[in-house]
C-alpha cells in the first residue's frame, strides 16, 4: 500500500507543469473561485503511483478511548497520549489491521499548529512501525472557502500539512472532506459543500505530488459526482438490510471500473444504525471491497453508545466484531445446531438448587453467588440472553461489592425464571 511514496522528482516536475498550464486552459469552473484548477489536480494525479487493487483494505477509524465529546480530535492531537495511542493500535495489529482513518480539525491547528503538527507526525511514525498506513481527514468549515481571506487560512493550513506529512512513508491518504453530502439537505448548503470539497481535492493536488486523494462520501452519488477530482473512490454505508449494502457495493463497483479507478469504503458499522459490524463486514469481504470501520475504540461520549470494538484496557463489548473482522461469520443458515444448555442436566440441576437456596432465609451470601455465577455462565454461553448486560459481569460485581442479599435474591430469582423455559423435561 506504500507504492505512491515513490513518486520522486517527475510528480513533483508535473505540479510545475501543470500550474504552468492554467494560463492556457483558463480557471475550473466551479462555484468556488480560486487558484487551484481540477486541471491541476488531473495531471498531477495522472503522475501518481496509485494502488489499482484496494481490497485488502482492513481499515479502522480511530480516536483514543478516552476522548469526549462531538469535537473529539481537538483534545486527542492537542493532549496526544502516546502510551495509549501505541497500546490501542496494539489492539489493531493483533487483529491484522493495515490502515487508520484520522480526522484533524481546523480548531487545533488554529488553536496550536506546533503541538498538532508534532503529534501528528508522532502517530503516523507509530503506524507505520505496526505495518498501519494512514489515510488523514482533512476538517475544516466549508463556509472558509466563500472567501479569498478564508481560502488563504486554509490554503496555510493544507500547506503545512503537506509539509510535515508528505514525506512520511506511513502516510496512504489524504481525505479531503469528510461527507459533503450530508446532512441531505438542504440543498444549498450540499452544493456548496461539494463545492469546498472539489476545491480541496484541487488544492491538495497542487501540494502534494505523491499522495492519493480522495473524499469520503456519505453516500454513493455523490462519490459519483466528484470522480472527476479524486484519485480514489471512497463511501460511506450504514445501511439497514444486507440488500442495501449490496445494492451500493455493485453500484459502487459498477461505476469504478466504468471510470477506472480504485475504490473503498471508509465507514462501516453502527447498531444504533441497524447496520451490525458483523452483517456489513461479511457483505463488504464476500464483495472483496476493502473497508474502514468506524471506529476501532469506544469512546465514553458521543458515539460510543453504538460503535467501537474496544474498551482502553482491550476488552470488548462484542466479540462478534472481532470475529468478523477475522472473517468468521455467526452460521444464519438453515443448518445450525442450537445449544442445548441443559443436555448433561445442569440447567435443572442450577435452577433447583436456586430455588432451594432462595427458600431458606439463612442462604449463604457466598452459595447465592455461586449459583448466580452458574447461571449466568448458562445464560450466557446456551445465548439464552440479550447480552447488553452480561449477566457475569453483574455477578463479578457483585462479588467486588459489599453483601446485598436482597439484590442478590432478585438477580437469582431473574435468571431462573429466565433458564425455566430450557429444562429438558424427563
Amino acid at each position: 500500500m506504500r507504492t505512491h511514496r515513490c513518486a520522486g522528482r517527475i510528480a513533483g516536475l508535473l505540479v510545475v507543469l501543470a500550474l504552468a498550464s492554467v494560463s492556457l486552459f483558463g480557471k475550473h469552473s466551479s462555484a468556488i473561485e480560486g487558484p487551484v484548477t481540477e486541471l491541476a489536480g488531473a495531471v498531477v494525479a495522472s503522475g501518481r503511483n496509485i494502488p489499482k487493487d484496494l481490497s485488502t483494505v482492513r481499515g479502522f477509524d480511530y480516536t483514543p478511548a478516552v476522548a469526549s465529546g462531538h469535537r473529539w480530535p481537538l483534545g486527542m492531537w492537542l493532549n496526544y497520549d502516546p502510551a495509549q495511542v501505541e497500546r490501542e493500535l496494539g489492539f489493531a495489529k493483533r487483529l491484522n489491521l493495515n490502515q487508520a482513518r484520522v480526522f484533524v480539525m481546523y480548531d487545533a491547528y488554529a488553536k496550536d499548529k506546533g503541538t498538532l503538527l508534532e503529534n501528528l507526525v508522532r502517530f503516523v511514525r507509530a503506524c507505520h512501525q505496526r505495518d498501519i498506513g494512514v489515510m488523514v481527514v482533512v476538517d475544516y468549515s466549508y463556509t472558509m472557502i466563500e472567501d479569498e481571506a478564508g481560502r488563504q487560512l486554509i490554503r496555510k493550513y493544507a500547506a503545512d500539512l503537506v509539509k510535515t506529512l508528505a514525506n512520511e512513508p506511513g502516510l496512504e491518504f489524504w481525505d479531503v472532506t469528510n461527507e459533503p453530502d450530508w446532512p441531505p439537505t438542504p440543498q444549498e448548503s450540499v452544493r456548496k459543500k461539494i463545492a469546498s470539497a472539489r476545491y480541496m481535492a484541487g488544492l491538495f493536488h497542487e501540494l502534494d505530488a505523491k499522495t492519493p486523494v480522495t473524499v469520503g462520501t456519505a453516500f454513493v452519488p455523490a462519490m459519483e459526482e466528484l470522480a472527476d477530482c479524486v484519485d480514489v473512490l471512497s463511501w460511506h454505508d450504514y445501511s439497514p438490510t444486507r440488500g442495501q449494502i449490496r445494492a451500493n457495493i455493485e453500484r459502487a463497483q459498477a461505476f469504478a471500473a466504468k471510470v477506472g479507478k480504485p475504490i473503498f469504503n471508509t465507514e462501516i458499522g453502527a447498531v444504533g444504525r441497524a447496520n451490525p459490524y458483523d452483517v456489513a463486514l461479511q457483505e463488504f469481504m464476500n464483495a472483496g471491497m476493502g473497508w474502514y470501520i468506524w471506529e476501532l475504540t469506544i469512546l465514553p461520549e458521543g458515539w460510543g453508545s453504538i460503535q467501537g470494538v474496544f474498551y482502553p484496557d482491550g476488552t470488548v463489548r462484542d466479540p462478534t466484531i472481532v470475529a468478523a473482522m477475522l472473517g468468521f461469520f455467526r452460521n444464519r443458515g438453515p443448518d445450525i445446531v442450537p445449544s442445548e444448555a441443559d443436555k448433561e442436566g445442569w440447567v435443572t440441576k442450577v435452577v433447583t438448587n436456586s430455588k432451594k437456596w432462595l427458600s431458606q432465609p439463612a442462604g449463604t451470601w457466598k452459595e447465592g453467588l455461586d449459583l448466580a455465577e452458574e447461571a449466568a455462565n448458562l445464560l450466557e454461553s446456551g445465548e439464552l440472553i440479550a447480552m447488553r448486560e452480561p449477566p457475569t459481569r453483574h455477578v463479578d460485581l457483585m462479588r467486588k461489592g459489599q453483601p446485598d442479599l436482597p439484590a442478590l435474591r432478585a438477580l437469582l430469582q431473574k435468571y431462573i425464571e429466565i433458564l425455566e423455559p430450557y429444562e429438558l423435561k424427563k
